[in-house]
């Protein structure tokens, strides 16, 4: 089976996944986001691939639950 990989990033002022060199979905939280990373890369599991999910530390300042700035 193959690698899915999956990373939360920055998407002007909310947070996405970029999967396979695409980023998906608009979220409003990077813990939102993260969430849905989750739950594709579960279906990846099922399916036997080798799953990586990377997300940033917060930045100095950001609260936990929050939009990006």
């Amino acid at each position: 089976m193959g690698l899915a990989q999956y990373a939360i990033v920055p998407i002007r002022d909310q947070w996405g996944v970029l999967h396979d060199g695409v980023v998906n979905g608009e979220y409003a939280t990077k813990e939102s986001a993260f969430e849905s990373a989750i739950a594709a890369a579960s279906l990846a599991i099922r399916q036997g691939h080798e799953v990586h999910v990377s997300v940033p530390a917060r930045e100095p300042g950001e609260a936990a639950m929050q939009a990006k700035p």
